[in-house]
């Protein structure tokens, strides 16, 4: 069994947690916290062993009810590999903890690539990861974007991506932040961070970003265009998001015309946290201007990379042959088949 520790048990944390102790080939050795919080308290009852940042804090823990098994370097010994889902910026500063103790770690694309040195998707560069010490998982939008643009690339070539990130403005329990009243250029410059984010990944492709955010808290929105080598249709593309599995095709059938009817949708399929995984693409949005491909998808920010972290487990443990293999086994310990 892999032995996995989470460091850092909020909104991403939380999840790849369940998602690695649901799997048959890795174990939760522990999370951590740096404050009471309800978080800490669901950890306890999922019966993770939870551990902090700074052990003189355990009285406000004991106080709270919260049972405390150590310090987060005592978590990192008894680690196999370290999911690292600590605020950005936060993670960058445990990399030394990490290498004194000769542990492999995972961080979060709130991270800049050069933390790791390497950036993952599970997709697109699987065989690359195996065995690496230090990985870093790239966000949901480039996880998005990186899983649409490959499998089409692969199939058709592609010449040239432009992309139009609709944000959301935060989380939904980030009660804090905003914007309530405004659509906020972001950044004002271009391109936007997440098309050399994708190049980390896919360094021959030619992209360009523009991003906003936006006032809602569930999903971002992609606006894409791809200008290909070969000529395809409709259906040609069609058929590649419906084989492939993370990519779920959102049918016009279903009258599902926004975020917040997906995640109705996903609340109906019975998904824990009404969490999708894979990106939401619009059947009725793909089309062709002769060679240049159009479409809309939806990408799920609490929930796409969750997936990624525990094939990058595998890749870095060497616990899979290859990327469709580990794919399938993290899919079906969740019991996740795409829309």
């Amino acid at each position: 069994m892999i032995k996995v520790a989470i460091n850092g048990y909020g909104t991403i944390g939380k999840r790849v947690a369940d998602a690695v102790a649901a799997q048959p080939d890795m174990e939760v050795i522990g999370v951590s916290k740096t404050k009471p919080s309800a978080e800490a308290f669901v950890a306890n009852q999922r019966g993770y062993p939870l551990y902090i940042a700074e052990i003189n804090r355990k009285p406000l823990f004991d106080e709270a009810g919260i049972e405390v098994a150590g310090d987060v370097t005592e978590m990192i010994k008894q680690a196999d590999v370290v999911v690292d889902a600590t605020p950005g910026g936060i993670g960058v500063k445990n990399k030394k903890l990490y290498e004194l103790h000769g542990v492999k770690a995972i961080w979060q694309g709130g991270e800049d690539h050069e933390v790791a040195g390497f950036s993952f998707c599970s997709s697109c560069n699987f065989e690359e990861a195996k065995g690496r010490q230090f990985t870093r998982v790239v966000s949901c939008n480039t996880t998005g974007l990186c899983r649409i643009i490959h499998a089409v690339d692969e199939a058709f070539g592609v010449k040239r991506v432009r992309a139009t990130m609709v944000r959301r403005g935060s989380d939904p329990g980030e009660v804090k932040k905003g914007p309530v009243d405004a659509i906020v250029l972001n950044p004002v410059e271009i391109p936007s961070h997440h098309g050399p984010d994708v190049q980390s990944v896919l360094p021959e492709i030619d992209i360009t970003t523009m991003a906003m955010i936006v006032p809602t808290t569930f999903m971002h929105m992609h606006a894409i265009q791809m200008d290909l080598e070969k000529e395809a249709t409709k259906e040609e593309i069609i058929e590649i998001i419906e084989a492939h599995p993370r990519m779920g095709l959102v049918r016009g059938a279903t009258g599902i015309k926004s975020t917040a009817e997906l995640k109705e949708f996903a609340q109906d399929m019975g998904r824990q946290r009404a969490d999708l995984y894979e990106n939401c693409i619009f059947a009725d949005s793909v089309g062709f201007v002769g060679n240049e491909l159009f479409l809309f998808q939806a990408i799920h920010q609490e929930a796409d990379v969750v997936v990624e972290n525990v094939d990058a487990i595998r890749a870095m443990m060497n616990g899979a042959a290859d990327a469709a293999t580990s794919i399938q086994m993290t899919n079906e310990a969740l019991g996740f088949h795409a829309i």
